[in-house]
């Protein structure tokens, strides 16, 4: 049987549609945010390793019809390492007008008070609280201060610890409408709930240089 060419052309749209407008979050573990919690105790300082600028810190968002891709351009942080593992209360901050996205427009978007309101919440904070698992693929809890609003989410991660590097690398999901970035977009062009989050971070031993400290 013959098939007529305009809808094989119509399938093969409606295919590329569908595949377009899946959830990326559906991919990656998805962190359930709760009350922020208190750093478990007995962790030790450990050995500081600075944050470094060479890391990456991004996003994918979606909505009905699209995805887009994005990150932070300046932070700062510190990891803390004992015996072999990550302890502590290792922390990153993360200036969010560094914000960028691959459109121009939402770039801008995101920054007003739709979304992030850069200008109001300049800082978004993580502080890890407990850090349980193998020291190699741990997870991680923290309390995460976004757009005014702390909470404590976890996630799993890969981490390589030497004497003079620590990696580490993470994706995973967080709902802003735990954080009250709630702007829903057009009726049908709808905003997805959950933002995935892809860290590869690269810290050392030693002072911070300018590039490893927020922009002013």
């Amino acid at each position: 049987m013959k098939h007529s060419p305009l809808l094989t052309l119509a399938a093969l749209l409606t295919a590329a549609w569908l595949s377009g407008c899946s959830d990326p979050a559906d991919k990656v573990h998805k962190s359930s945010a709760s009350d922020p919690q208190k750093p478990s105790g007995g962790s030790g300082a450990g050995k500081e390793y600075v944050i470094r600028a060479e890391s990456t810190i991004a996003f994918t968002a979606s909505k009905v019809t699209r995805t887009h891709q994005g990150g932070f351009k300046s932070f700062a942080g510190k990891i803390n390492v004992g015996a072999g593992k990550i302890v502590g209360a290792s922390e990153i901050k993360i200036g969010m007008p560094s914000i960028w996205a691959d459109d121009p427009r939402l770039t801008q978007h995101l920054k007003s008070p739709d979304f992030f309101n850069v200008q109001q919440f300049p800082v978004a904070t993580f502080t890890a609280t407990s850090i349980t698992g193998p020291a190699s693929q741990p997870t991680i809890t923290g309390n995460l201060d976004l757009h005014g609003v702390t909470k404590s989410v976890s996630f799993p991660a890969a981490v390589q610890v030497a004497d003079n590097e620590v990696n580490l690398k993470a994706e995973f999901a967080i709902n802003r409408r735990d954080f009250n970035v709630n702007y829903p977009g057009m009726p049908n062009d709808l905003i997805r709930d959950n933002v995935v989050l892809k860290l590869d971070i690269k810290a050392t031993p030693g002072a911070a240089r300018p590039e490893d400290q927020l922009a002013p």
